[in-house]
């Protein structure tokens, strides 16, 4: 995943420290048996999902194409070096 810069995107990273953030809300609320808190987390843990699908429809996330060169190099790669004198 780190050759394809899976994730390395403003809505990407929005979306996640939002979820985070929410998560850890959660966890602080059950710890502290407040059922209230804990669902507050949650719904801020739905709001960082919501608010990367917004970014990246804005065009703050990855393009759809970016995946193309990405996977016909991986398959370039996997076919391994050509035999010397083989013609492409």
């Amino acid at each position: 995943m780190a050759g394809s810069s899976h994730g390395h995107t403003p809505a990407a990273w929005t979306g996640v420290t939002i979820a985070f953030i929410g998560f850890c809300v959660s966890g602080a609320y059950m710890v502290m048996a407040e059922p209230l808190g804990f669902w507050a987390g949650m719904v801020i843990v739905v709001l960082g999902g919501v608010v990367g699908m917004i970014m990246r429809a804005m065009g703050m996330g990855r393009p759809k194409d970016a995946n193309a060169a990405y996977e016909t190099a991986e398959r370039d790669r996997a076919k391994g070096p050509e035999p010397a004198g083989a013609k492409s």
